[in-house]
């Protein structure tokens, strides 16, 4: 039972790993200078988050997939794909646009090459990976309420998972543009959880962890609103380059 927690929490750190950290290799890759270890490392990122997915999916309940729950998973696990594969390759080609034109090599910035990119990369991109993110979300936990595992909530392992995660569910919509995705999907995974859940959360750790993500979520979406009167992105703050 502790181990469906504690694969929760790896599914949760290998998020804020694959989506937040690698920022931080943005240097070149030897093997093959334009890219970046950020870029390469990317690369690995559905072959590891989406088979977690699957393993959530399957033990979240007591019965079999049905046909349509599978099918509604690889069409959202499909989005998820489209969308971090092309914000991928985009946002590594946008990175080298502004390096070239950094250096006063090459600057098409004001060109419809940099419009094109920035639309695949911050724009189209996030939006179908978001899609698919909130949607697995839904599904896994519909999957959980449908038909419960017998499995117990660890609170304590849910509690830092799901603080984890909520911070990384506000961190990825503000900086990809979609808090209109992710705030109406908060507010109506707090109503359901609360008004519907709550009695439930002991045996239902998906259901229990998400919960915290989003009242988690919620709060830093509250906070960041207040602060600047909207949600602007990171970038338009100052707050990264």
């Amino acid at each position: 039972m502790k181990n469906f927690s504690l694969l929760i929490l790896l599914f949760t750190v290998l998020s804020v790993v694959f989506f937040i950290l690698l920022v931080f290799l943005r240097i070149p890759f030897p093997p093959y200078p334009l890219m970046s270890y950020q870029d390469a490392f990317d690369l690995l990122t559905p072959l590891v988050l989406i088979p977690i997915y699957w393993l959530l999916f399957k033990r979240a309940a007591s019965e079999a997939p049905r046909l349509a729950e599978e099918i509604a998973f690889v069409a959202l696990a499909s989005l998820w794909v489209a969308g971090q594969g092309m914000h991928l390759a985009a946002n590594s080609i946008s990175n080298l646009i502004e390096a070239l034109a950094r250096g006063e090599q090459m600057d098409v910035t004001g060109t419809d090459i940099f419009r094109l990119t920035y639309f695949y990369d911050e724009i189209l991109g996030h939006y179908l990976w978001h899609i698919g993110l909130f949607g697995l979300a839904a599904l896994l936990v519909y999957r959980e309420w449908r038909s419960p595992a017998g499995l117990r909530t660890h609170w304590w392992i849910t509690s830092v998972s799901g603080f984890i995660y909520g911070l990384f569910l506000f961190i990825i919509t503000v900086e990809g543009q979609t808090v209109w995705l992710g705030l109406p999907f908060v507010i109506l995974f707090i109503l359901f959880g609360l008004l519907r859940g709550r009695k439930k959360l002991a045996e239902r750790p998906l259901l229990a962890f998400f919960l915290v993500s989003c009242l988690l979520a919620l709060l830093f979406y509250v906070v960041w609103g207040l602060r600047w009167g909207r949600f602007p992105g990171f970038f338009e703050v100052g707050l990264v380059e």
